[in-house]
């Protein structure tokens, strides 16, 4: 099996992109609205952020969770034990961000907020109505002026050789959120876990968008919508040495949103902080 990309111009684009969301928890889209050259410039600035002693300025607000996380407070995946060998930068419109990189950030975390909203109707479109009915409330006003939605600028730095016996760059894990949007990272290494167990490469074609399914989707709609297991793998030989830039936008809903009789997202949000080990 291989995830195909799916044409964003495409009359069928719509129906295509969650009939793959459903039979794989990943839809990868091509030809779609989010430039190229402000992907590149912000995997370039950001290198330049990770190789500078000032991040350290910019440490994460335990409460608020926005900031930079060192690679000593980086998240353990569940069920794992180690932690995975990233460092990386949460950012929200209201929270801290180096000034001179805020104006760039805002711009994309508008364009991709609104991609993110048609693709979320898209899923609307397309969902059978009995498992609507498992809605609180349609998906797109789920998110309506929610201040949760993060953007994560993720950094795997080069292999060293002495990393801890058994860690991975990012161990096999589920999003939380209902979409995450990534836009291919500068390396590839990311891979998700087929129905058969096995797992697949990721298209990486610079200029390809990913999006998967996060556990928030997979709970408002009663497991019709699977929360895929997805993990990035270390590089080999020379490429050891390369960095690997990420910039994924996690869609969260408003906290008082309702996603099942068990959970606000608000209360599904903090459980699985707690099991990320970072609060």
């Amino acid at each position: 099996m291989k995830l195909e990309a799916i044409d964003y111009q495409s009359p069928n684009a719509a129906e295509e992109f969650v009939t793959s969301l459903r039979e794989t928890g990943f839809g990868v889209l091509k030809n779609h609205p989010i430039r190229k050259e402000l992907v590149s410039s912000i995997y370039d600035n950001w290198q330049s952020f990770y190789n500078s002693a000032d991040k350290e300025n910019y440490r994460y607000n335990v409460g608020t969770q926005d900031g930079y996380f060192p690679p000593d407070v980086s998240e353990t995946a569940k069920g794992h034990s180690k932690k995975d060998i990233k460092e990386y930068f949460h950012y929200y419109p209201w929270g801290q961000c180096p000034k001179e990189h805020k104006d760039e950030l805002a711009q994309y975390y508008s364009e991709a907020n609104t991609l993110a909203e048609e693709l979320l109707k898209w899923v609307e479109q397309y969902t059978p109505t009995d498992i609507a009915q498992h809605y609180s409330q349609s998906l797109s006003s789920m998110i309506e002026n929610s201040d949760q939605t993060l953007l994560r600028v993720l950094h795997y730095p080069p292999l060293k050789g002495d990393e801890e016996l058994g860690a991975i760059r990012a161990g096999a894990h589920e999003d939380i959120n209902l979409l995450t949007i990534l836009p291919s990272a500068n390396e590839p290494g990311l891979q998700v876990k087929a129905k058969d167990g096995s797992w697949m490469d990721v298209p990486c074609d610079f200029g390809t968008l990913i999006v998967n399914i996060g556990d928030m989707l997979q709970e408002a709609s009663a497991g019709y919508f699977p929360s895929t297991s997805h993990r990035v793998i270390n590089p080999e030989g020379a490429d050891k040495t390369k960095s690997r830039i990420s910039l994924p936008l996690f869609l969260h809903p408003k906290p008082e949103v309702v996603l099942s009789k068990r959970h606000t997202a608000g209360s599904y949000l903090h459980e699985r902080l707690v099991e990320l080990g970072v609060i």
